[in-house]
């Protein structure tokens, strides 16, 4: 089930050509469970940044909460994207949403990750810049792992392709790292409610982290096996933390 609007009707062959082939625009993914969404306005807040960053210039036609909605119509569960794109003049921008089913709430399988020096144009805003995160996946896949995380040129951990990486330390304490990367709605939400810290991080300090996982609006919680072959024996402990804090995650009602 896809079902995709254009500012509120029915999405059209041009725009929908144009989001295909156009390399700019920004966008945040979320899951919809009862017609709710944790962590609302943090997308909210996300999508404005990203507007003002590529589209200065440009009003962002109407009201995102209502244009969820209007997308949705009488769905409760869903994954819903809503993607800020431009028109012709590379200026002002149309708000694309898109409806498809919801991705279920069961565990993923440990991932077994490489490491790779790479970073992401504008790496505070979530943009459809992905041609080359998406290159080093697949190369990454031909040789046997399950996906990447990515060390900036300054040798510190940022974040995986569609994902943020946290870890448990020898203290037990839930880390994430800081550097120049998007911070997840998922991560700003389990950050709200779980105890932990955030600091600079290189490969030698992960080698010798405890447990490792990733984070996104898919899975608040898919256990890392391995980063280049080092393995976490206690990652079990950290998902089970990051699940629980999701649980007592607040969910904000789109029908308010």
């Amino acid at each position: 089930m896809t079902h995709v609007e254009i500012n509120g009707a029915p999405a059209s062959l041009e725009v929908v050509h144009r989001a295909a082939t156009w390399n700019y625009g920004h966008y945040t993914s979320m899951q919809v469970r009862g017609r709710a969404v944790a962590g609302l306005d943090d997308h909210l807040r996300r999508l404005r940044l990203g507007s003002a960053t590529l589209f200065p210039e440009a009003a962002v036609p109407g009201d995102i909460p209502e244009l969820i909605r209007h997308a949705l119509r009488d769905l409760a569960d869903a994954s819903v994207r809503v993607a800020v794109l431009p028109r012709g003049d590379l200026r002002s921008a149309d708000v694309m949403v898109s409806v498809s089913d919801p991705v279920p709430d069961a565990p993923k399988p440990p991932l077994r990750v490489r490491g790779i020096t790479y970073e992401r144009e504008l790496p505070q805003l979530k943009h459809m810049a992905t041609m080359g995160l998406t290159y080093h996946v697949l190369a990454a896949k031909s040789d046997g792992f399950d996906d990447v995380l990515f060390h900036g040129r300054d040798g510190l951990v940022r974040e995986g392709s569609v994902w943020n990486a946290v870890f448990l330390d020898g203290d037990g304490t839930v880390v994430w790292p800081a550097a120049p990367m998007l911070e997840g709605i998922t991560m700003q939400v389990l950050k709200c409610n779980l105890p932990s810290s955030a600091r600079p991080l290189t490969r030698a300090d992960v080698a010798g982290m405890r447990g490792a996982a990733t984070t996104n609006s898919h899975n608040p919680a898919q256990p890392i096996a391995a980063i280049d072959g080092v393995e976490f024996p206690d990652t079990a402990k950290l998902t089970a933390l990051l699940r629980d804090a999701w649980s007592r995650a607040a969910w904000d009602p789109l029908d308010r």
